[in-house]
């Protein structure tokens, strides 16, 4: 089934096909902003604010550095930092450098830093001060030639400061240094954007600026109110290292938005209380985000009366978890879906809607095949294929793995099962690699785990398949109790009355935590990994 992007759910107005100039990158972008807004706070992060002159100056002073320390167009610059001033301004920067921007987890161990320095080539780092005993056991066998530390909390006084840390030091003002004019083009890569890592080796996704910039382009189409009287505000916990909360930091200074930084997800109570702090238009969040949110009862005093949509990306969010989030006052969850591959906007749905990841932004082509590479036919459920100007340009020095993401026509190979309803609207089914095969019979973890989350003594759950001699493999599900009465065989009977008798676990295992990337997705590769999670 080939689906076109227009769809009869369109907005009114809302165009089959996005316009891109032929001259329009990240850079432009940035100007036109910094031009526009500069008296607009750009940003804040706990106590700490962030004017666009300021973010503009600053970014223009570390670009500078960059040339003037050695680096060329197109070399690449890591950065290594939770969310706060300090990444926006270093982003900037290296934007305008006209090099490329290399996002590092700031959790990763030792090991995982150095296989994305030496697979990306990087020769600098911005990190954050906490962070450097990561890199230094692992330096020497990366080309990293220069480390700019930097604190998380407390840049802008360290740049009036005498004392500053190596970053800090890069912001401050240069007598008669000029930034050299940078001739980007569409083409040129403006990210190495790896991938989780959540089934096997992390691999670098280039990211162009005509790949983001389109991407960019259809989240404005679909986000900017008609009636866009006053500055946006709009609240950010999830780690900007990631592909999502990324593009919503380009969105936010694309539109002279104040984004509110927000360290740690993981601290529900700091979450709420900036929802508190101030009135916002939007809300950007993950299933797992939402559901221990809805479990801090203080999330009934935070007021949506303005806010203009929530977002729920990352990972599918389940019904039950939107139900919990209505029922505690939250405004309606919108959700949408996309790859670090399409930079990473693909499908939308209008706001206020869930349940489906929505249909095609404009300009992007979508169709549904089986294992053969046949089209379904409507109804019908395969895995999703797509083609747009968003798409990366492929995996970073691996032609083996980019030749294995395309098909022989060019249709980026998503890896999701997916189906399409009736009124054109899509609904994921599971990842390809996390399918279950049961005697034969197709099982997908998800529908499992949206059956258990309705239990009211389940928090959280995941599902995996593992070997059995009669049947190939079977389910074992991995849930976190809200209490300690619930039993395995609760759980079963709960699923036997949702489930047909092949999809209920065979095993059910308790734990305590399930295990998570840091924007909040369940890694089940981890589940598969011995030793196995702790559980009764």
């Amino acid at each position: 089934m080939l689906q076109r992007a227009r769809n009869p759910a369109y907005p009114t107005g809302f165009p089959d096909e996005i316009e891109l100039g032929e001259r329009e990158t990240l850079l432009t972008t940035l100007e036109q902003s910094f031009a526009r807004h500069a008296q607009r706070i750009a940003a804040t992060c706990l106590h700490e604010q962030l004017s666009y002159e300021q973010l503009a100056r600053f970014s223009r002073n570390f670009a500078i550095h960059l040339h003037q320390s050695g680096l060329q167009r197109g070399d690449r610059v890591a950065l290594m930092i939770p969310n706060s001033l300090p990444y926006l301004i270093a982003l900037a920067g290296v934007i305008q450098a006209g090099m490329v921007v290399v996002n590092i987890n700031p959790l990763y161990t030792p090991r995982e830093l150095e296989h994305q320095l030496r697979d990306s080539g990087a020769g600098c780092i911005v990190i954050a001060e906490p962070l450097l005993s990561t890199l230094e056991p692992i330096i020497e066998r990366t080309a990293i030639r220069q480390v700019l530390a930097t604190p998380v909390i407390g840049l802008l006084e360290q740049i009036v400061s005498d004392h500053a840390l190596a970053f800090a030091t890069t912001l401050k003002d240069r007598e008669r240094a000029e930034l050299a004019p940078m001739d980007m083009t569409p083409a040129d890569i403006a990210f190495l954007q790896y991938t989780g890592g959540t089934t096997g080796v992390s691999k670098g996704a280039v990211l162009t600026h005509r790949s983001v910039g389109a991407s960019l382009k259809m989240i404005l189409l679909w986000l900017t109110p008609d009636n866009d009287t006053h500055p946006m505000s709009i609240v950010l916990p999830l780690p900007l290292y990631h592909v999502y909360p990324m593009s919503v930091a380009l969105m936010s200074i694309a539109l002279g938005a104040n984004l509110r930084l927000i360290p740690n997800p993981r601290d529900t109570a700091s979450v709420i209380n900036e929802l508190k702090r101030a009135p916002f238009d939007m809300f950007m969040g993950v299933n797992t985000l939402f559901n221990s949110l809805v479990e801090d009862p203080q999330l009934k005093t935070v007021d949506f009366t303005n806010t203009y949509v929530v977002i729920g990306a990352g990972a599918s969010v389940q019904q039950a978890v939107v139900e919990r989030w209505i029922a505690a006052g939250g405004a309606p969850i919108t959700e949408a879906y996309g790859l670090t591959e399409t930079s990473p906007c693909m499908m939308f749905n209008p706001r206020g809607r869930n349940g489906s990841i929505g249909i095609a932004m404009p300009s992007t082509e979508l169709r549904i095949v089986d294992d053969e590479g046949v089209e379904v036919p409507s109804g019908g459920t395969g895995e999703l294929h797509v083609k747009g100007p968003q798409l990366f340009a492929g995996y970073w020095k691996n032609e083996d793995e980019t030749r294995k993401a395309f098909t022989g026509d060019g249709w980026f190979k998503t890896g999701d099962i997916v189906s399409v309803a009736e009124d054109g609207f899509m609904h994921l089914v599971d990842r390809k690699k996390d399918m279950i095969l049961v005697s034969g019979f197709n099982v997908y973890p998800n529908e499992i785990e949206d059956v258990v989350a309705n239990h009211p003594d389940i928090l959280e759950c995941a599902c995996i398949g593992v070997p059995d001699e009669r049947s190939g493999e079977v389910p074992h599900l991995f849930a976190v109790a809200r209490t300690s009465t619930v039993t395995v065989e609760q759980i079963k009977a709960h699923c036997r009355s949702g489930l047909t008798g092949y999809k209920v676990p065979k095993y059910v295992t308790f734990v305590e935590a399930l295990p998570k990337s840091s924007v909040g997705k369940i890694l089940r590769k981890d589940l598969r990994s011995p030793p196995g999670p702790v559980g009764r």
